[in-house]
């Protein structure tokens, strides 16, 4: 995967986020209401979209300093939070099940681990 991959996957996610986040303030607005789940819901898009910016900087980076292999492993683990941060509680949101709480700090992680590996990118090829 190279930087202009990258950027590609978080301009995609970076969409996707805008979408979700549209349509749960409008289409899906009663839906979670009931549930009582509508910050939870914002807390999966802002986290969503947050990263994909990450993302689209780590692909940025990844343009300019290809050496910097621990990138492509940053850009992965915050694609894999997204997924499972994200997701998981945009599922649990709309569906109420509940155990799906259970993976979403496995997400956390993933986001953790991302930030760490940019983090040593720049400081092992400084």
């Amino acid at each position: 995967m190279d930087g202009k991959k990258i950027i590609q996957i978080g301009s995609i996610f970076g969409a996707i986020a805008v979408g979700i986040g549209a349509f749960g303030a409008h289409g899906l607005k009663d839906i979670l209401a009931e549930t009582g789940r509508i910050e939870t819901f914002e807390t999966a898009v802002k986290y969503h979209f947050y990263h994909s910016l990450a993302i689209l900087l780590i692909g940025i980076l990844f343009l300019v300093k290809p050496s910097w292999k621990q990138l492509k492993t940053a850009g992965i683990l915050m694609l894999i939070g997204i997924l499972i941060f994200s997701g998981s509680l945009y599922v649990l949101s709309l569906t109420g099940i509940t155990w799906l709480g259970a993976i979403t700090p496995l997400g956390g992680v993933a986001f953790i681990l991302g930030w760490c590996f940019l983090f040593l990118a720049a400081y092992k090829n400084s």
